[in-house]
């Protein structure tokens, strides 16, 4: 991130990234701000049942955040690592999403799939998923009229 930042960079995140990375713009879950033109809305992202141990998931609910960027009348949706929550579910009028999916610490194409083809995205992406078969999760949202995207992002 240091080589990378320059004196106009804002680094935006939750609490936890504020804890190690100084300056960070802290959002929570539900946040809204404006940042430049582009507007911001933190959506939770988190795992309902998947962990190291039962009752202990690798995200917890209020950790860590999604995020909707809207900018020159587009929506961007960015899921961070997540499972398929309600809040995911909820989403409209998303042009273009990425969507994480792998086990263990987000979801398998599978529940990624259910999640797109409920808030509908324009186009989706899915990242995160090195050594997953992509074939019925991009069958399954394109037939909800999603356009795919592969790219080589894990």
């Amino acid at each position: 991130v240091a080589k990378l930042s320059h004196d106009e960079t804002q680094i935006i995140g939750p609490k936890v990234v504020a804890a190690k990375l100084p300056k960070t713009l802290v959002m929570a879950n539900g946040d809204k701000r404006k940042v430049g033109d582009i507007e911001l809305e933190a959506v939770p992202m988190y795992n309902h049942e998947r962990g190291p141990a039962k009752g202990k998931p690798y995200h917890d609910k209020g950790r860590g955040n999604g995020y909707i960027l809207s900018y020159g009348g587009k929506r961007l949706y960015l899921s961070g690592d997540t499972a398929c929550t309600d809040e995911m579910r909820a989403l409209k009028d998303i042009d273009i999403a990425f969507v994480c999916m792998n086990l263990p610490y987000t979801m398998p194409p599978s529940e990624a799939a259910e999640c797109v083809r409920a808030f509908k995205p324009k186009v989706v992406y899915p990242f995160h998923y090195r050594g997953s078969d992509l074939a019925d999760f991009s069958k399954s949202v394109t037939e909800a009229g999603v356009e795919v995207r592969l790219r080589a992002w894990y």
